[in-house]
């Protein structure tokens, strides 16, 4: 009976430890989750095809200029990519169907150090789920 004890006390202080650093993600259907997987493929798979995916109007148009400029320019294994790590620090409602995230990033990149850029969002709700419309980034 002991043993039960201390197998359900043993769970009921690791499930939630291990739901804590499960590297959750939000649902794709929701603006935060399409914010994030816009994240994920532009800063930190470095994948503009994928970023674009998530994106309409300036934002689209944006991605496409950046896909111009880096044409030619391969990132493979031998790219020195820096390692990139977002938190979400606010949201913005903008009505009912718009809402705008703001990021702090870091950026570590071997030989040159680490730096911090803000990332601001703005999503809208289209008939096909969230999209986002704009994007810049500043520094703090």
């Amino acid at each position: 009976m002991q043993l039960v004890h201390l197998f359900h006390l043993v769970l009921s202080i690791l499930f939630p430890v291990l739901l804590l650093f499960s590297g959750c993600q939000p649902e794709p259907n929701t603006a935060r989750g399409t914010a994030e997987r816009f994240l994920d493929a532009h800063y930190v798979q470095i994948d503009l095809q994928a970023a674009k995916a998530y994106c309409t109007g300036f934002a689209r148009s944006r991605i496409e200029e950046e896909i111009q400029l880096t044409a030619g320019q391969s990132i493979d294994a031998t790219t020195r990519q820096p390692r990139v790590y977002y938190q979400l620090v606010e949201e913005t409602l903008r009505g009912e169907s718009s809402i705008s995230f703001r990021y702090e990033t870091h950026f570590d990149v071997d030989g040159a150090g680490r730096f911090t850029k803000n990332i601001l969002l703005t999503l809208r709700s289209q008939t096909d789920g969230w999209r986002v419309v704009n994007y810049r980034e500043f520094d703090q």
